[in-house]
């Protein structure tokens, strides 16, 4: 039987920042190796996931990658709108990641 695992309750760290002013980059950092390798292993956060949770198209999602000197899984994805452009609210992309807070898995 595959257990119900929360994102939040086995990341240390979840963030989104800047990766220069056309991308967001999210950091998953993980509280222990286990739960690193358990999430490395599924595959289930991967580019179709993030796509589906920020709206966009695969192709946007420049990387998904897992860090291991970090115990992190790592996303970018192109930014809607350039940091500083007219329109864009969220000059930093620090508080993009709301998203992924409410994940949950099956493992």
């Amino acid at each position: 039987m595959a257990l119900k695992i929360k994102l939040i309750d086995v990341a240390q760290v979840i963030r989104s920042k800047n990766s220069g002013p056309y991308e967001l980059t999210f950091d998953i950092i993980f509280k222990d190796w286990e739960s690193f390798d358990e999430f490395c292993n599924a595959k289930v956060i991967n580019k179709e996931l993030i796509a589906k949770l920020y709206q966009i198209p695969a192709e946007k999602v420049i990387n998904v990658i897992e860090f291991k000197p970090a115990k992190a899984i790592k996303a970018t994805i192109e930014r809607p709108i350039a940091s500083g452009e007219l329109g864009e609210t969220d000059v930093y992309g620090a508080q993009q990641h709301a998203p992924l807070l409410n994940l949950e898995f099956e493992l």
